[in-house]
């Protein structure tokens, strides 16, 4: 944990803040009587440690810049989801859209972790020492959402197959839609070409998504 993150329900005063649970527990680990912390979608600071779980708190600086760049991506498997929300998240973006797609299994969709995204999040900003939460939206029919969405400066599709290869060191807000592994099929991506998407390729390997997350956004940005 590189930051600790407050809300405001544990602020006891204007500058005192109470924690507990897992928090607490990460306090003791650390030993330490000082401490960075920042408030949800507020400042980030230091504060000391008065007594077992108070805090007193100083704010003074700026959460990071987030990423310009809207995520769009195919529902993976359960057991990735949430590593994939909390790299997400520590990469600084801040819109990000969970769609269905032919290759998504109807299983993942019952998945008890679609209820637990915020908690990845929380996970991915004390990593990266960000404070402001991502928005995240999920979207059980394709064909509705892609009619419906708008995408904000240079839209992207990442499909193995291809012949464009996906841009370097873009200047401006990206759209970026990611499908399961193998890709969207042929239909899905003629779905997105379709409201101005351009399908780009980092190669002939498959990659696993959270290994495509992170790639391309190396590679975009």
């Amino acid at each position: 944990m590189n930051l600790l993150l407050l809300f405001p329900e544990d602020f006891i005063s204007a500058t005192r803040a109470r924690v507990s649970g897992r928090r607490l527990e990460e306090i003791e680990r650390i030993g330490s009587a000082q401490l960075r912390v920042g408030v949800i979608d507020g400042r980030i600071g230091m504060a000391t440690v008065v007594a077992p779980g108070e805090l007193e708190v100083t704010l003074e600086s700026d959460p990071p810049t987030p990423l310009p760049l809207t995520l769009i991506l195919a529902l993976p498997r359960p057991k990735v989801l949430g590593r994939v929300i909390t790299a997400a998240t520590s990469l600084g973006i801040k819109r990000i859209f969970l769609i269905n797609a032919w290759r998504v299994e109807k299983s993942y969709w019952k998945t008890p972790k679609l209820q637990r995204l915020r908690e990845h999040a929380i996970l991915g900003l004390e990593q990266a020492r960000d404070t402001v939460m991502p928005q995240i939206e999920t979207h059980r029919f394709f064909r509705s959402f892609v009619d419906e969405f708008k995408p904000e400066g240079l839209a992207l599709v990442a499909h193995p197959g291809a012949a464009e290869p996906c841009p370097r060191n873009v200047r401006q807000a990206v759209t970026l839609a990611i499908g399961p592994e193998g890709g969207f099929i042929a239909e899905e991506i003629a779905s997105f070409e379709r409201i101005g998407f351009r399908a780009v390729s980092l190669g002939p390997r498959i990659l696993r998504v959270e290994t495509a997350v992170s790639a391309l956004v190396g590679r975009l940005f």
